[in-house]
């Protein structure tokens, strides 16, 4: 960054510092939104993570069904998801149920009540 030119007159180094210390306070936060939205950022993903919230946990075989896709592919992205921390697993007989961690159903939980609205942000879906 110091080899760079700014062409401003005046830095306002108190607004700099401040800018500074709200980043570096909220550093854990922005850490954990930034993680959410890479996996979250691929549609498959993102689907599987709206179906888990709404449904509260769902297995491979149900997400396979509800979003056809084979087992193999819907597993892979659980995988990315659970390597992420972002979701879960409770093992019931032989069946794997996932489910998203309490820590990140808040942060997802915006983006979803945006999905569930019929916000302007979003294209209206036609019924």
């Amino acid at each position: 960054m110091n080899n760079q030119v700014c062409i401003r007159a005046l830095a306002d180094i108190d607004q700099i510092n401040n800018c500074k210390s709200k980043i570096a306070s909220k550093e854990n936060s922005i850490s954990q939104l930034s993680l959410v939205l890479g996996l979250a950022g691929n549609k498959v993903r993102l689907r599987i993570l709206y179906l888990l919230y709404e449904e509260k946990e769902l297995c491979v075989c149900d997400l396979s069904d509800i979003l056809d896709m084979n087992v193999s592919a819907i597993s892979q992205h659980l995988r990315k998801l659970k390597e992420g921390n972002i979701v879960d697993v409770r093992k019931e007989g032989q069946t794997y149920f996932y489910f998203i961690k309490n820590d990140f159903l808040l942060i997802l939980e915006s983006f979803f009540n945006i999905i569930n609205s019929k916000s302007k942000i979003l294209k209206s879906e036609t019924v």
